[in-house]
């Protein structure tokens, strides 16, 4: 059998690219990031959320429309804090 070119791996590190094989040794570092995103984009996101929660629980088990409608309300002033704040802005 005929010798063929090696292509310069070696046999140990060409199947081992975790994070102690290639990995390490390119200096690729896979610790976790903080989320992304200001304080302000986070504080519009929960009201956000309260507003669908208070929305969510006014219909169970019968529909509470001033409940809802308050629920409805406070998402609206959530979208409108997330607008003021440029929260799509916070994508990097």
């Amino acid at each position: 059998m005929t010798e063929q070119a090696a292509s310069g791996i070696t046999a140990g590190v060409a199947g081992n690219t975790g994070a102690h094989g290639l990995d390490a040794q390119t200096g690729v570092s896979y610790e976790h990031e903080g989320h992304h995103g200001r304080p302000a984009s986070w504080v519009a996101v929960s009201i956000i959320i309260i507003g669908f929660v208070v929305g969510g629980i006014a219909m169970v088990p019968s529909p509470r429309w001033w409940l809802f409608w308050t629920g409805a309300g406070i998402v609206v002033i959530g979208g409108i804090m997330a607008a003021a704040a440029h929260i799509l802005d916070d994508w990097y």
